[in-house]
């Protein structure tokens, strides 16, 4: 992965090749600190449930709480993510990359503690252990390989890699190997 001149694709840290919506819940990095992970986690709400704008909602703080009752048990979460991708590939941003999205939670990636200040996170339409679509796959090694052109990236990890115990996203149906030949990246780059 490689630390590249920002190019066309970027514009304060907003991807031009995803659609933008303007999340509330994000705060800046810590003075010098530039992110060098990509944390891809699985998002569906309600949980197993596809195709719905729920999601979006959650991220901008505009999700209606009485709409489904799963929705009580996450009622007042303000969380974001930089990027989310639909099913069939579809890719959002809610959180510049130069900023800090609320993502990752209690973490730690290789001794370094609070994610968030050092990683770009990408949320996937999906469920832990189940299986993602090859559109999510293109679209996430498409993205990721733009964030490396832009960020001094040097690791991916899931959800459950940075916080184990706590999270499982994406989970064993996300198909890591798929994403590294993709990229065609070092397999130090990945969870091992």
């Amino acid at each position: 992965m490689r630390d590249a001149p920002r190019d066309a694709l970027w514009h304060d840290g907003w991807y031009r090749f995803a659609r933008r919506l303007a999340s509330p819940n994000f705060g800046p990095r810590p003075d010098g600190v530039r992110p060098d992970l990509i944390v891809v986690h699985s998002i569906s709400l309600p949980p197993g449930r596809y195709g719905g704008d729920e999601v979006q909602q959650l991220f901008s703080n505009t999700l209606d709480w009485d709409a489904h009752p799963y929705f009580q048990s996450i009622r007042g979460l303000k969380v974001s993510a930089h990027f989310y991708v639909r099913r069939g590939g579809e890719l959002w941003q809610f959180v510049s990359c130069d900023q800090r999205a609320w993502h990752a939670g209690t973490s730690q990636h290789q001794g370094r503690e609070n994610c968030n200040d050092f990683s770009i996170g990408i949320e996937l339409e999906g469920l832990e252990g189940q299986t993602f679509e090859p559109a999510q796959y293109e679209a996430l090694a498409s993205v990721a390989a733009a964030i490396a052109q832009a960020y001094p990236v040097r690791h991916v990890a899931g959800h459950e890699h940075i916080a184990p115990g706590r999270k499982q996203d994406p989970g064993p149906g996300f198909d890591w190997p798929a994403l590294r030949r993709s990229l065609g990246w070092s397999p130090e780059d990945f969870p091992g």
